[in-house]
């Protein structure tokens, strides 16, 4: 191509192609002239431009295919290499364009000659309108310069195309084909709880108009303030949030205000604008550049970070374009439900919490940022709603109900008055849930169950107040590894560790070593002999094989947990253990740390007891030989659930096939609980098993004592425990288990009511 770098490439297009938009002329004519000088540029035999025409991707310029097929070839959206690249909002880059798997032949257009392929989207307001190609007769992939340039060029098309009335507008809006009756969606559960209020979207989309600059330094200088007033804004917001000292959302948003500082990202943008783009369009072909390599990542929490990214732009665009109307900044006039595509934790702070009842998210994860931050304000969130815009219009009356994954759209009365019944009796159940944290979870013939919860972060800590559980029977530890750039310092994690351990004050907390790996990748732990793509990462490289592996980093934690325990108990258990010898091993790395920290005077735990979890099938077999050598044991429900039945709990259509009441899943638990009783070894579950009272009646009647649940689950399985005959209820499940019925699940909850046991 002659250039050395994405600038100078893009910057020689836009220059030529400047000239073209400026000019009069039919649009076809300028569309010609486009693919002639991007062909030359590139040193392309064939450049092509499809257009998205009544849902189906229409051939309208090129240079290098037959001319006789321009307006005949037609694609639907997902049909061969161009409609893929639509259909996904992605770049394709080939060096065998027959060897792809979505390569589809088109003989009236002569492309049998080509070998090489590279494909962008035209891109308006978030959708793929069209799709920008080249070809090349010699099998090579393009240069990276190539493609950056083919992408800001494919910007400049969206406003070419768009001035001349060459895009459908209802492809942009997408059809409104909302229903005016009452709706339902369904979502995945990110922040318990119930609210109801009008329908809000977050912010409108500011299109982009004007994409070539005519004066490359006022466009600079309009970022750099643009810069200021965001950096300002940021600043300001964070010193205003209104929360407790400490907690792992003050974390999030600082890394999140970190980015917004980042010499980096500006420096993108300002090469953008080298290249000829105003300042909108240089913050828009960044964005859209975050946008593909989130596409590309399969891991949630990395995704999260460029979700921060996104939600910087977004607020840069909405200042440099004079657009500031989120609706946060609009201010909400009613009790309001917000719908977004996603959301930064900074933006969601922006809200009146007073009048914020909800959001609903189109993406979003369970490690989101905005979720931790949601969790702390108190707002219940339901997320990967993906038909939210379709469904539901602006103003709409909607209920939110987080706690079981629904939304109801436009409700009618009788759906109103039960949600309100159910949201009054979810309060009065709430109370009644406190007014029992001070009784103790025994059962009426006088058996005391230990009921714990599980952790992540320092906030979590406050729920052994709040709940009246006995201590934390699962901190998980590696939210901490995830958060971080890089390796969390040891000094980093002892505090953590020690702060944990102080607001648990008496009650006994169970530290998971760091569960890495598979599809929590951290970045700077890759390398060439890890894989990155594991077809089944939750049995991948991952937790204790990882941990023992990469020994710096469990070294770390070890020295960490032990310092962090000085004059305390240090409750240590191994995630992911397959063999005796992983255990072995792990023991091993920790003792020789306590030894180091001995030999030097540091101070140290009272004593350290050393559990594993159960969520390997494998290590059933083996038990004999890993019993003798631990304090505890804790069953890990939800791996060891799928790993039995060889089925991804996250696959919608196995979610709900395989019961957690199953006659193999409760007569595995039995043998171990009854195993670990012979060898005088507590054995507890963590997992969502136990935190339904059903299923944690189940439990009990097979022999365990000991739940680390959620805290939301600790009120509802503690009336559970107060109500229930255990002599009885093992009496029952002996019964049971010997001659199983198909359907458990009914069989139990008939012996509850029949037994006046608090279920539901």
């Amino acid at each position: 191509m002659g250039t050395s770098s994405p600038t100078s490439a893009a910057r020689e297009i836009l220059t030529r192609l400047h000239d073209v938009m400026a000019s009069r002329g039919q649009a076809q004519a300028k569309l010609d002239q486009v693919v002639d000088i991007i062909a030359k540029a590139l040193n392309s035999e064939v450049c092509s431009i499809y257009l998205l025409r009544e849902g189906e991707l229409e051939l309208f310029a090129t240079r290098g295919l037959n001319k006789a097929a321009v307006h005949v070839t037609k694609l639907a959206l997902g049909e061969g290499l161009v409609g893929t690249i639509a259909e996904h909002n992605e770049t394709l880059n080939l060096a065998e364009a027959t060897s792809h798997p979505d390569f589809a032949y088109k003989p009236e257009t002569g492309e049998e000659l080509y070998h090489s392929f590279a494909g962008v989207p035209i891109v308006r307001a978030e959708r793929a309108v069209g799709v920008l190609s080249v070809q090349h007769e010699s099998a090579r992939r393009y240069d990276d310069v190539e493609i950056e340039a083919l992408q800001t060029v494919a910007m400049v098309l969206a406003e070419l195309i768009a001035g001349a009335g060459l895009i459908d507008e209802a492809t942009v809006r997408g059809a409104d084909t909302r229903d005016t009756g009452s709706a339902r969606l369904t979502g995945l559960r990110l922040v318990d709880g119930m609210g109801a209020g009008l329908a809000v979207f977050h912010q409108p989309r500011v299109v982009v108009e004007h994409t070539v600059a005519e004066d490359i330094e006022a466009e600079r200088h309009r970022v750099y303030s643009a810069f200021d007033k965001m950096r300002d804004q940021i600043d300001r917001m964070m010193s205003q949030a209104e929360f407790g000292a400490g907690g792992e959302h003050q974390d999030i948003l600082a890394t999140y205000k970190m980015f917004a500082y980042d010499e980096g990202w500006s420096r993108r943008i300002n090469a953008a604008i080298d290249s000829g783009l105003t300042a909108e369009a240089a913050i828009e072909r960044v964005q859209q550049r975050t946008r593909m390599r989130m596409r590309e990542i399969n891991d949630p929490l990395l995704a999260d970070r460029m979700h921060d990214l996104e939600d910087l732009s977004n607020r840069l665009l909405r200042i440099v374009s004079g657009q500031l109307g989120t609706a946060a900044q609009i201010g909400l006039r009613h009790d309001s439900i917000l719908i977004a595509r996603n959301l930064g934790p900074a933006e969601l702070l922006e809200y009146d919490r007073r009048r914020l009842k909800g959001v609903i998210l189109q993406e979003g994860s369970l490690t989101s940022h905005v979720v931790i931050v949601a969790r702390a304000m108190g707002v219940p969130v339901l997320g990967r709603v993906r038909d939210a815009r379709r469904a539901i219009g602006e103003g709409d009356m909607v209920l939110l109900d987080a706690v079981q994954g629904t939304i109801s759209v436009r409700p009618s009365a009788a759906m109103e008055e039960a949600f309100d019944t159910k949201l009054a009796l979810g309060q009065k159940r709430r109370a009644e849930f406190a007014a029992m944290r001070d009784l103790p979870p025994v059962t009426t013939d006088g058996t005391r169950i230990t009921l714990m919860v599980n952790a992540g972060l320092r906030d979590d800590v406050a729920a052994l107040d709040t709940t009246g559980a006995d201590g934390i029977g699962l901190f998980r530890t590696e939210f901490e590894f995830l958060v971080s750039a890089e390796l969390p310092k040891r000094e980093r994690q002892q505090r953590l560790y020690r702060d944990v351990m102080e607001a648990a004050g008496e009650k006994p907390v169970i530290f998971r070593t760091v569960d890495v790996g598979g599809d929590k990748v951290l970045p700077y732990m890759n390398s060439d002999s890890d894989s990155a793509d594991e077809e089944n990462p939750a049995m991948g490289w991952r937790a204790l094989r990882l941990a023992l592996e990469r020994d710096a980093l469990m070294k770390a934690q070890a020295g960490a947990l032990i310092a962090a325990a000085a004059g305390k108990t240090l409750n240590v258990m191994f995630p992911m253990v397959s063999e005796p010898w992983e255990f072995d091993e792990a023991h091993a790395l920790f003792e020789k740390q306590r030894t180091a920290a001995a030999a030097k005077g540091k101070p140290l735990p009272l004593a350290i007891r050393y559990g594993t979890m159960l969520e390997v099938p494998a290590l059933a077999e083996v038990l004999d030989m890993l019993l003798p050598r631990l304090d505890f044991l804790s069953i890990g429900t939800n791996d060891l659930t799928q790993f039995l039945f060889a089925a991804d709990r996250a696959h919608p259509k196995l979610a709900e096939r395989y019961d957690w009441l199953s006659p193999a899943i409760l007569r595995f638990i039995a043998r171990v609980v009854a195993q670990g009783k012979a060898a005088n070894v507590p054995v507890g579950i963590c997992g969502e098993m136990g935190g339904k009272p059903l299923e944690a009646m189940a439990l009990m009647g097979i022999g365990i004592e000991r739940l680390s649940i959620t805290p939301a689950a600790i009120g509802p399985v503690k009336a559970m425990v107060r109500s229930l005959d255990l002599s009885a209820l093992r009496t029952a499940m002996g019964e049971l288990l010997a001659a199983p019925r198909r359907d458990m699940r009914e069989a139990l909850q008939q012996w509850a009511k029949a037994n006046g046991v608090r279920i539901s």
